[in-house]
């Protein structure tokens, strides 16, 4: 079993977290934003057919998709190998944080349960987006000799 979604191009992790002194205490949490950004995913994860978080190791695979802009065609006529790499677009890590933890308790229990991912800034073509395939993935099996004492004879 395994999941593709497509969700909505991830907000930046400066705009995720907030931070407030609380009684001298500094806290921080989640934005107003933030909020709405996991909501909005949570939803499409439901409707994509996840109703209760994976348990165990998971394979994450995250192709993220800038916007593309309006002057697309000149920019590709002057740099035709070139120019989506001018484009504005969330750098790949800041864009999986934001994404592990909008999906933590909705995909995955945890985010500590990713045990492979993979990364991939796509060339824009259209609207921005993030797509992203999810699987569980089998643990490894270590061969119980491997680690036995040599028996006496």
């Amino acid at each position: 079993m395994s999941w593709r979604l497509v969700l909505p191009y991830p907000i930046s992790a400066n705009r995720y977290w907030r931070q407030a002194v609380i009684k001298g205490r500094a806290v921080i949490f989640p934005s107003k934003e933030a909020k709405a950004f996991k909501a909005e995913v949570a939803w499409k994860a439901k409707g994509a057919g996840i109703r209760t978080p994976l348990e165990g190791r998971v394979a994450v695979h995250i192709r993220l998709f800038p916007q593309r802009p309006q002057d697309w065609a000149k920019r590709s006529r002057l740099d035709p190998d070139g120019w989506a790499d001018t484009v504005r677009c969330i750098d790949l890590g800041n864009a999986e944080k934001v994404l592990s933890d909008a999906l933590n308790g909705v995909a995955w229990k945890d985010d500590k349960q990713i045990h492979r991912i993979t990364l991939e800034r796509c060339d824009p073509d259209g609207d921005a987006r993030v797509e992203i395939e999810i699987a569980p993935l089998a643990s490894a099996r270590i061969a119980g000799d491997l680690f036995e004492q040599p028996k006496a004879a």
